[in-house]
């Protein structure tokens, strides 16, 4: 007789404790990848072979899919294409020069009407009378980009989010070439752009394949342009910049539902997702990956361990579990 009981698959381990008052009062568990210089696994917790939806993670791979096809932008053009920004004047300014340079204007983009996402940026919009505009949403640059790569190719500009546009088959081939493995399934981003699912090995080796490119290559141009530019793909106050800026050769992008993938110059690469989607467990987890490959600061040291507020006051924190503490020897 075959059995009714559907087969329970183990749950990931915590990755992270939240405490208050010594206290803990919520977990977070997940996935993650460790990779050496060579590419091979070295570490592993949970399953980073079962495929996630990378979301903003994998926009470095999507920007080097529009050098690759077309897209004139550098430096800091090309790093807002990569970016998941907070809205602030220093964002909204390059991505207008970049829509302007393709001769376009902010009625092209297609992502959602949006304030700024940062909490300054936010304020200071609203205060001058603003309100949600496509140019606000943290995906602005991204889609600046894909519109200024469809000109530079004479693609129709009003169908390039269509996952059948040559520009997101561009997209497609290229995530699929450098992350090793073929697209596991898609959907449709926040920013209304095609999200794609890869494994957390996939993602990992695409970073390690970023970071460790050739100078001058279509991929370095991406990097390069990324670690010059810290603040644009992210802003004042994000781990993603603060640690990018810290960490010599680092190269790092954080994604919506808790995503990061990560990478040094000699190859070794990082990606973890965890279950719950918490966004605020992201900064100790690419701090514990850091700290696992000898890399310590002061900025390391601060992103380890994220404070929990009672009345505006610490009184606790985000930490490593026991479990990570012990795979990473922490």
């Amino acid at each position: 007789m075959t059995s009714s009981v559907a087969s329970v698959q183990p749950s990931p381990p915590v990755l992270l404790d939240v405490s208050r008052n010594g206290f803990v009062e919520s977990r977070h568990r997940g996935s993650l990848v460790l990779l050496d210089p060579g590419g091979a696994v070295q570490l592993r917790a949970g399953v980073p072979e079962r495929p996630v939806l990378a979301r903003s993670s994998l926009k470095p791979l999507q920007a080097l899919a529009m050098v690759l096809h077309g897209f004139t932008g550098r430096g800091g053009a090309l790093a807002l294409a990569a970016a998941s920004h907070d809205g602030a004047d220093v964002h909204l300014a390059g991505v207008l020069a970049m829509l302007g340079a393709a001769g376009l204007d902010e009625a092209a983009l297609q992502c959602p009407p949006d304030l700024p996402s940062g909490r300054d940026a936010m304020l200071a919009h609203v205060a001058a009378g603003g309100g949600l505009e496509r140019i606000c949403h943290n995906c602005s640059g991204k889609h600046a980009a894909m519109l200024a790569t469809c000109a530079s190719n004479g693609w129709d500009v009003g169908t390039y989010r269509e996952p059948g546009h040559p520009l997101q088959r561009a997209v497609r081939r290229t995530i699929e070439d450098v992350t090793g493995e073929a697209i596991a399934a898609s959907g449709v981003d926040g920013c209304g752009a095609p999200a794609h699912a890869v494994s957390l090995v996939g993602l990992a080796r695409g970073f390690a394949a970023l970071a460790t490119a050739a100078a001058g290559t279509p991929a370095a141009l991406v990097r390069d342009a990324m670690r010059a530019h810290p603040r644009l793909i992210g802003g004042t106050g994000r781990a993603v910049t603060e640690l990018t800026a810290d960490v010599e050769g680092l190269l790092c992008k954080d994604g919506a539902e808790a995503v990061w993938g990560a990478a040094l110059p000699d190859g070794r690469a990082f990606a973890v997702k965890t279950e719950d989607g918490a966004a605020r467990a992201l900064p100790p987890l690419l701090a514990a990956a850091l700290r696992y490959w000898g890399i310590d600061s002061d900025t390391v040291r601060r992103w380890s361990a994220v404070p929990v507020l009672g009345a505006g006051q610490p009184v606790g924190a985000i930490t490593w579990s026991p479990e990570l503490g012990e795979l990473l020897a922490l």
